[in-house]
C-alpha cells in the first residue's frame, strides 16, 4: 500500500516533468509564409520540351530513312535497324520512313505519324499528305511509320511529320516533330 509521502512524492515528480516539458508559443520560432517556388518546382530546374524538335523521353532513338530492315534482337526479339538514315529524299523515293527504337514501356500503344508541308509551293500547310500508323506491343522495343508519296508523288521542298503516342491523335498526344526535304528532280 502506498504512502502519503511516497504519494506526495510522486506527484511531486510528476508535476516537475511536466513543467519541464511545457514549452510557450513565443518560444517556437514561426516560418514566415515562404511561395512553393522557393523550395518546390523551381523555374531555374524545370527543363522546357520542346514539341517542335524530335520525340524524346519514350524513343531511345528516332532516325528518317530511306528504307528499313528487320533483324533478329540480342533476345531473339524483331529489331527494326534503318537502311540509308537521311533527311533529304529525292521525289520518287518509295516511301519515307521513320524508324525508332523504344525505352521500356508497360502498356501496348500506338504510335502515329502525320506529315504536312511546311514549305512546299503549292500546298497549305494544314494538308496532310501523309500519314502512317503502328501498333506498338508490350515485347516491342522498336518500329516504324512508313510514309507513302501523296497522289501525285512528292513535290520538292520541306515538310514536317507530328510525332503523337497514344490511342488516337489530338493536342495531347503530341510528341514530337521531325523533318525532311524532297530535292527536286535537278538537285
Amino acid at each position: 500500500m502506498m504512502t502519503d509521502r511516497s504519494t506526495a512524492t510522486g506527484w511531486m515528480v510528476l508535476a516537475a516533468l511536466l513543467a519541464g516539458t511545457v514549452v510557450s508559443g513565443e518560444e517556437l520560432p514561426l516560418t514566415e509564409n515562404v511561395p512553393i517556388s522557393e523550395f518546390q518546382n523551381r523555374t531555374e530546374d524545370v527543363k522546357v520540351y520542346d514539341f517542335d524538335a524530335p520525340p524524346q523521353g519514350l524513343f531511345r532513338s528516332i532516325t528518317l530513312a530511306e528504307d528499313f530492315e528487320e533483324r533478329l534482337g540480342f533476345q531473339r526479339t524483331h529489331e527494326i535497324v534503318p537502311i540509308t538514315p537521311t533527311d533529304r529524299f529525292s521525289a520518287h523515293v518509295d516511301a519515307v520512313v521513320i524508324v525508332f527504337a523504344l525505352h521500356q514501356h508497360y502498356q501496348a500503344f500506338t504510335v502515329f505519324g502525320r506529315c504536312t508541308p511546311e514549305q512546299v509551293a503549292g500546298l497549305s500547310p494544314e494538308t496532310v499528305v501523309s500519314e502512317d500508323a503502328m501498333r506498338i506491343a508490350l515485347e516491342d522495343e522498336s518500329g516504324y511509320l512508313r510514309l507513302s508519296p501523296p497522289e501525285g508523288g512528292w513535290k520538292p521542298g520541306r515538310y514536317k511529320v507530328e510525332i503523337h503516342t497514344g490511342e488516337q491523335i489530338n493536342e495531347m498526344s503530341l510528341m514530337g516533330t521531325m523533318r525532311f526535304t524532297v530535292l527536286s528532280p535537278d538537285e
